[in-house]
């Protein structure tokens, strides 16, 4: 049995797309929402079993990935946030860089030496990574509008990753995932599939309604959005941090959703400039982990609020309230 575990956004679709399409097979599919990264705790993998996981943590999944390894599976492991500790086993084959220029599906790019590029492309795109994007799409000689294109499929499939649980979502990612799966071309998807254009109404109407908000701290590196406990907002809070970092590159910023069961959830986006400091910020928080550019915090606690904005505010520049 095969294992296809991957992150919901667009980053782990694109990958698991890149490696399907160079190697076809069937295969148990096993993701979620953004936030929903241990998902090797989700399988029982055993002897003569193979698994593939691509853009989850392996700091996040160490338990998972020692049951399967001890219970005799081979791992393939993709990603590019911080690891902790890589174990060093037999069955184990780890393609692991936190470079800041670095997402998911460029390693898996690298690893099938381009034949799928484009499609790496679009997943830089959805991370946020504009101009390694752009360098990495240089060979295909694409037009300006093209481009345009390809980064506003990549936001849209990144967005559909964010949510409380799939419920808030258009799609599941494994439907998602299915879908862009029918096509080995990213304009015949834009073209040809209903859930482009679903997606891209509902990024419009969610980004319109978080355009709208106003900082709640400010200051000269950085700023803090507050954003109430409604579907939109749990949809659009990534997609508006890269909103955010793209609009002013020399700042850091923070979108912190409200929780329905208290709390926040937290979205970290350091200054495109520096692209340091976020993973920094929320690892020193329980449940946070992340990249050098961007991080989060699955659950930040109300009692947490004034720490979490003296840490950004050390980690970023000085802030005053708004």
């Amino acid at each position: 049995m095969h294992f296809d575990v991957f992150n919901g956004d667009a980053d782990g679709i694109c990958a698991l797309h890149q490696l399907r399409l160079a190697e076809p097979l069937e295969s148990v599919l096993v993701t979620g929402v953004k936030r929903d990264i241990a998902l090797l705790d989700g399988i029982s993998a055993g002897a003569g079993d193979r698994v593939t996981v691509l853009d989850i943590a392996l700091g996040k999944n160490r338990q998972g990935l020692d049951r399967a390894l001890a219970a005799g599976a081979e791992v393939l492991y993709f990603d590019h946030h911080n690891p902790g500790e890589v174990p060093h086993h037999p069955r184990l084959t780890a393609f692991i860089d936190t470079s800041a220029e670095v997402c998911t599906s460029l390693l898996v790019n690298r690893y099938l030496q381009d034949r799928h590029l484009i499609w790496a492309v679009v997943a830089a795109f959805g991370d946020n990574l504009h101009e390694a994007a752009r360098q990495a799409a240089a060979p295909l000689g694409l037009e300006a509008h093209q481009l345009d294109l390809l980064r506003e499929l990549g936001e849209c499939l990144n967005y559909n990753a964010y949510g409380e649980s799939v419920e808030d979502l258009y799609f599941h990612p494994a439907e998602l995932y299915r879908l862009l799966h029918r096509h080995a071309d990213p304009f015949a998807f834009i073209r040809e599939e209903p859930a482009f254009r679903t997606l891209q109404a509902g990024y419009a109407a969610d980004m319109e309604r978080a355009r709208a908000t106003s900082p709640q701290f400010e200051q000269a590196a950085g700023a803090i959005y507050v954003l109430p406990d409604m579907p939109w907002s749990r949809r659009v809070s990534g997609v508006f941090g890269n909103h955010l970092a793209s609009a002013s590159p020399q700042r850091a910023h923070a979108v912190l959703t409200r929780h329905s069961g208290g709390g926040f959830v937290v979205s970290v986006r350091a200054p495109l400039a520096t692209k340091a400091g976020a993973d920094e910020l929320c690892r020193q928080f329980d449940t946070g982990g992340g990249r050098k550019g961007a991080a989060g915090i699955n659950n930040l606690p109300d009692d947490q609020l004034e720490r979490f904005v003296a840490l950004f505010d050390s980690t970023f520049g000085t802030s005053t309230k708004a």
